[in-house]
């Protein structure tokens, strides 16, 4: 379960590989959002996730 970042990001719910990472980097129109585990849990319809936050933005060279 992702929060934050950018208002228009796709998909909140999101596959994590492998189970347990503490850092998501999730390509994004010219770069990458940056989310870091919360350590919090959250109720979905898919069952109980784990929370990313976002932290930052990259932009990729170009």
């Amino acid at each position: 379960m992702l929060e934050g970042g950018p208002g228009d990001f796709p998909g909140r719910i999101v596959a994590i590989d492998p189970p347990g990472t503490r850092e998501l980097k999730i390509p994004y129109l010219a770069g990458y959002e940056h989310f870091q585990a919360t350590g919090r849990s959250e109720e979905t319809a898919e069952g109980t996730l784990p929370v990313y936050e976002w932290w930052e933005r990259t932009e990729l060279p170009g």
